[in-house]
């Protein structure tokens, strides 16, 4: 179980329903996000743009109190992973001093933007949070020639959802920031600590809590294959319906026989779907199955509007979207006792597309 620092903090997140972090303004995600043109005008303070919100809320955290900006490249209301933006976003890219990324083979505009500044000789660093992480095989299920499988092929890029391999993350990036303002080293190394301490080990210990008190051991997923890494940490089978990475990836007639077969056998009620992903699968399982109802997760791969205006990053994303979720889908409580504000179950229950 958690200790009482960590739910006292849950349950101050819940009621709030976001913590005020400081940063957000003027680094909205855009959908031609600005680089460092645009910061001319605040002296010439250094400017990181990230290709992944999840990492770009990261790197916020750690450049707090210092000059340097951090932006999101990704459009509000988009998934991270298979978006492509148009030109101007390389021209934000080149014209930024660092470019954070998920490490080659997960984004393929990315990897173009690294072509451009490495064949092109262009002063932009580049920050891989993946550098030095060990991944996860991916599952036997998935076609290791699929375009986009991330990281290396036959490994699962999706890291991040281990609260414990983002640290590393975590330390990737201020390591990289130091290389571009050396003289913020320590600020960003104290943040960095910071985070990882009082965040990351946090989340960890609730996701630990929620899945130690589970009666059930599986999960059934009506979104991509994107949370083994949850799975692996603590001790659970994610079961997507969607069998590869891609969050737009189609679903077999196999893929949805499967999920019935394995919500019949484990007397599933509850299952999830990715906030932006199709709905259409998992509406389908509410009809031809004993499933009431799908609930939200998502990897931290975007965000949607109204997360924006309450400044949530991937802290307020675990409390409120995630972990609610999973205390619903595996038997934990009821919708009504997990909801973390009020009006939650009526928004989520079954939701729409954004």
């Amino acid at each position: 179980m958690a200790d009482e620092g960590s739910v006292s903090r849950r349950n101050t997140l819940r009621l709030s329903g976001a913590a005020m972090l400081a940063g957000l303004a003027g680094c909205t995600a855009l959908p031609s996000a600005p680089g460092r043109a645009e910061s001319d005008g605040n002296g010439g303070d250094p400017v990181a743009v990230a290709s992944f919100f999840s990492f770009f809320d990261f790197g916020r955290k750690i450049a707090d109190g210092t000059p340097l900006t951090v932006r999101n490249l990704v459009p509000t209301g988009l998934h991270g992973h298979g978006w492509e933006p148009n030109a101007s976003i390389i021209q934000d890219i080149t014209e930024a001093d660092a470019f954070i990324h998920v490490g080659e083979d997960f984004q393929p505009w990315a990897d173009r933007a690294i072509q451009t500044i490495t064949g092109d000789g262009i002063e932009t660093a580049l920050i891989n949070v993946r550098e030095g992480i060990e991944l996860e095989d991916l599952a036997a299920s998935l076609d290791r020639e699929e375009e986009g499988v991330g990281a290396e092929r036959g490994k699962d890029p999706h890291f991040w959802l281990d609260p414990l391999r983002a640290m590393r993350s975590v330390d990737n990036i201020a390591e990289g920031f130091v290389e571009i303002a050396p003289e913020y080293a320590d600020a960003f190394r104290e943040n960095a600590e910071t985070y990882k301490s009082e965040v990351l080990e946090r989340i960890h210990a609730e996701y630990r809590a929620i899945f130690d008190r589970a009666q059930r051991d599986i999960v059934q997923l009506a979104a991509h294959n994107a949370f083994q890494y949850i799975g692996v940490r603590y001790g659970v089978q994610m079961r997507p319906l969607v069998t590869n990475l891609a969050a737009s990836g189609d679903v077999k007639p196999a893929d949805i026989r499967e999920a019935e077969r394995v919500i019949r056998e484990n007397d599933i009620r509850y299952i999830a779907n990715g906030v932006f992903e199709s709905q259409r699968p998992a509406q389908q399982l509410v009809r031809e199955t004993a499933v009431d109802a799908y609930f939200p997760v998502t990897p931290y791969a975007g965000v949607r509007e109204e997360w924006v205006e309450e400044n949530w990053g991937y802290e307020e994303i675990a409390y409120n979207i995630n972990m609610p979720t999973f205390e619903i889908v595996l038997g934990n409580e009821t919708p009504e006792d997990a909801a973390p504000s009020e009006g939650w179950v009526e928004q989520w229950r079954n939701f729409e597309p954004i």
